[in-house]
């Protein structure tokens, strides 16, 4: 068994307002929280059509509140768009209103595009600086941090966030050096991310934040009734994706029946395959089978469902699938 959690993305769908899926978002939380999942992260996109999440600790703040036990946080705030000292204080604000409950998932991409970076006063190497901004944001907590001495970020000082590090590559290493746990995607190219998640093993350094290294895997997993069915439930997502890839646009889901009805281009067609491969899905006894050899061959701490589809009641019928194969481990199992 493995602990499962979930990053909802707050997806719009087509013809649907922003407002809606982000109501259906707080909505999915409770769902994941009666269904046993472990934690619940929102994300950080900006300007984006199709994702409706633009302001992750505002809406962890409302996931919060709308729940009573499970863990919430950010898969992630993106630190170069932020000021460290704001995010501490956000984080602390979080964290003294729900103690016990708040995760702070970082990570190091900075906007989309150039129009967006300009406007939230980054560049393209605003990723450069990660690991300096995110020692200055874990030094406001114990009173120290480097860049800024004479500065408090209250109410965070003196409060414990469990902080993690989403990425891959060098920002893998920046996690290990700092001692933090690691968030990581399976996608594509399996053989990269066994090789980073061995190497930020190797280059752990044992800190106040996590005495050992923790490594979540994150991913797409559908399940459903039939093989078909769950593959089916990954086609709005990839058509997304390579709309994004050959359009610059990520636009809002569509019914999957009316994606494979289309016309697609050849270099469509080609982007979509490829987003449609690289997930585990199958009914629950497949899932329970390829999820379980995914995370034997991380040796993964933790699974983050990242699953998005257009028909969300087919959506919210995965989770509960995937709850009950078997490898959900609950706190205190």
């Amino acid at each position: 068994m493995v602990r499962l959690s979930v990053l909802d993305r707050s997806r719009t769908r087509r013809g649907q307002h922003p407002s809606q899926a982000l109501r259906d978002t707080v909505a999915f939380a409770r769902q994941a929280e009666a269904l046993g999942y472990h934690r619940f992260w929102v994300s950080e996109h900006h300007g984006v059509p199709g994702v409706a999440g633009s302001a992750p600790t505002v809406l962890a703040a409302a996931v919060a509140a709308a729940t009573s036990r499970i863990r919430v946080g950010t898969g992630g705030v993106m630190l170069p768009n932020h000021q460290p000292m704001v995010v501490a204080e956000q984080f602390g604000v979080l964290a003294s209103l729900f103690p016990g409950r708040i995760d702070m998932g970082l990570g190091r991409s900075v906007a989309f595009t150039d129009g967006v970076r300009r406007a939230l006063g980054r560049d393209k190497d605003a990723a450069d600086h990660f690991a300096e901004q995110l020692a200055e944001l874990l030094g406001y907590f114990s009173g120290e941090s480097p860049a800024h001495p004479q500065a408090h970020a209250r109410p965070a000082e003196g409060l414990t966030v469990p902080a993690f590090v989403l990425a891959i590559g060098a920002g893998a290493r920046v996690a290990a050096e700092a001692g933090l746990p690691l968030v990581i995607a399976a996608a594509r190219g399996e053989q990269r991310m066994l090789e980073a998640i061995d190497d930020y093993r190797t280059r752990f350094r044992p800190s106040a934040w996590a005495p050992r290294p923790y490594v979540i895997v994150s991913g797409t997993v559908a399940v459903a009734e039939t093989a078909d069915a769950a593959r089916e439930l990954l086609v709005p997502e990839a058509w997304s994706s390579a709309y994004a890839r050959t359009h610059g646009e990520f636009p809002p889901l569509a019914p999957a029946e009316e994606i494979r009805a289309l016309d697609m281009t050849s270099r469509e067609r080609a982007e979509f395959e490829r987003a449609m491969d690289g997930h585990i899905s199958g009914t629950e006894e497949e899932v329970a089978v390829g999820l379980g050899a995914l995370v034997g061959r991380t040796e993964a701490d933790e699974f983050l469902v990242t699953t998005s589809s257009y028909d969300r009641e087919q959506m919210l019928d995965s989770y509960r699938r995937l709850a009950v194969t078997g490898l959900l481990r609950r706190d205190g199992e």
